[in-house]
């Protein structure tokens, strides 16, 4: 996963951001990779108060702020290849130029960027403040997607992922799968606040994979990186998905699998369908919606 050392990066696609104290928010905040796993799952199977993961307004939450400038220190691609808070940029910025590229094909309605907002610890945002515990998510009410690094030493650790950079990828290109669900009217259309093992939750989940492995199928004609993504490259996302399918987190949780209550997929579900989008490389074989997933 080398960029290219000569391409410009766009560091103004990310902001770093601290705590804060909260501020009424509104709107369902997204998941996706392990985004919104400990939100969605967690308050039902390990007793947490939703509350405290993600609220609705409250006091100052002790968040740090990240003290480097990602305009001086992230300018070229070569910046990427040496610098995680520069990957992100680099990454970041691949998913959008494809994103713009599908759009103006699609020659409906432009593309509209979102924001990658990194923070440490705790976050203010236009779903609620959220803490690390929630994970990457995207917010529809601001249209930012939001993710604290330290997810993914958590990824490893506590999810049982290999981990490396392209799992990182995954990871991102899955939260602007969800904005690009957004930007089109998917969410809208189906809702996702449900569960079961054919919820509209799960298929908008598995269709944000799809999108994601559609991204990586074409992440070389955005002009960021130096060749195609290796086979090694594509196992750590396809082990990152299945690290954070729903029945490996209950399984590991409570010891058993309830399809019931299913938000993301299953391990097998995610894999498979974030390999249709890569080997596809097309959004439109990402229809989750029709038939059996």
């Amino acid at each position: 996963m080398d960029f290219r050392d000569d391409v410009d990066l766009d560091a103004s696609q990310v902001e770093q951001r601290g705590g804060g104290g909260g501020f009424p928010g509104g709107g369902l905040a997204i998941g996706g990779g392990a985004a919104g796993i400990i939100a969605l799952i967690a308050a039902l199977i390990f007793g947490v108060n939703p509350g405290d993961i993600l609220g609705r307004g409250g006091g100052d939450t002790g968040g740090t702020a990240p003290t480097s400038n990602l305009s001086q220190e992230c300018k070229k691609g070569s910046d990427a290849d040496q610098s995680e808070n520069c990957r992100v940029v680099g990454v970041v910025n691949s998913i959008q130029a494809y994103w713009k590229t599908a759009f103006d094909r699609r020659g409906k309605n432009a593309y509209v960027p979102a924001k990658t907002v990194l923070f440490s610890q705790a976050v203010n945002t236009g779903c609620g403040q959220a803490t690390s515990q929630v994970g990457p998510f995207y917010c529809p009410s601001d249209k930012h997607v939001y993710l604290d690094l330290s997810f993914f030493d958590e990824l490893q650790s506590k999810f049982g992922a290999k981990g490396g950079p392209f799992a990182q990828a995954y990871v991102i290109a899955h939260e602007y799968g969800h904005h690009v669900q957004d930007l089109i009217g998917t969410m809208d259309r189906v809702g996702g606040n449900s569960q079961g093992a054919e919820s509209a939750s799960v298929r908008l989940e598995l269709q944000a994979d799809c999108y994601a492995g559609v991204w990586a199928k074409n992440a070389v004609d955005t002009g960021f990186y130096e060749k195609p993504f290796t086979q090694t490259d594509i196992q750590e996302a396809l082990d990152a998905a299945a690290a954070v399918g729903d029945d490996r987190i209950q399984e590991k949780a409570q010891g058993r699998v309830d399809p019931e209550a299913f938000t993301h997929g299953t391990a097998d579900q995610r894999m498979k369908w974030f390999s249709t989008g890569y080997t596809s490389g097309e959004p439109a074989k990402c229809d989750t919606f029709r038939g059996s997933i």
